[in-house]
């Protein structure tokens, strides 16, 4: 199974290879990498029901090895995918177990909540780093996911620009994710309307009620 260096499946790798990479991969390693990869899809598409029976089965399938900081990555996969879609609020199944996770996995939540120190840059996943310094490299990265988790983090820390929020638009729209491109057409729409931009804004509504649309007819 073939991970991309700049993706948020790295975790996903992290969480396969924490007990070696020998053959044979244990079960449990096996079926939470697969519970957590189809719970994102899930909420990035939307579907809460998958999304949340499957991040149950990943959380159970990482507490078999009774390891606190195997299940505080596995939550900072969830977090990440909320950042993506523009969630608010805290990452509290992390903050929970905060204090046994490792530095990189407590740099990423900092990062993902838009505070973490420039001096600790070096600790984020490679797609990353260079994105946490400068807003304009978020367009590099080349897995989907990760730039746009890496725009959320941007707009949390306050450094999106509004290329940035054109891009997460794009790169959500193009993977057909329902939740994130909903929740940045909202945001572009509020601040076109804000900034009286209401040519702008009317062609972001119309956009927002397509998805809407779909996202009705399909419950």
């Amino acid at each position: 199974m073939k991970f991309s260096p700049h993706s948020l499946a790295m975790l996903a790798a992290l969480l396969m290879a924490a007990c070696g990479s020998a053959p044979p991969v244990p079960d449990w390693q096996l079926n939470a990498h697969g519970a957590a990869q189809r719970a994102q899809q899930a909420w990035l598409s939307g579907d809460d029901k998958v999304a949340g029976s499957e991040w149950a089965r990943a959380r159970a399938e990482v507490a078999r090895t009774a390891r606190p900081e195997l299940m505080a990555r596995l939550e900072l996969m969830r977090c990440a995918a909320e950042v993506a879609s523009l969630q608010t609020g805290p990452c509290t199944a992390f903050d929970a177990l905060r204090q046994d996770a490792g530095d990189q996995d407590l740099a990423y939540a900092d990062y993902l909540a838009g505070q973490l120190d420039p001096a600790r840059v070096a600790l984020l996943p490679e797609a990353q780093r260079a994105a946490a310094g400068n807003v304009a490299a978020i367009a590099a990265i080349a897995d989907p996911l990760s730039r746009l988790v890496a725009a959320g983090a941007a707009l949390r820390a306050g450094r999106a620009t509004p290329e940035t929020l054109v891009l997460a638009t794009d790169t959500a729209s193009a993977q057909g994710w329902r939740r994130p491109v909903l929740a940045w057409l909202l945001l572009r729409e509020q601040r076109a309307r804000t900034g009286g931009d209401e040519a702008l804004a009317d062609a972001l509504q119309r956009r927002i009620a397509l998805v809407q649309a779909g996202g009705a007819a399909a419950k």
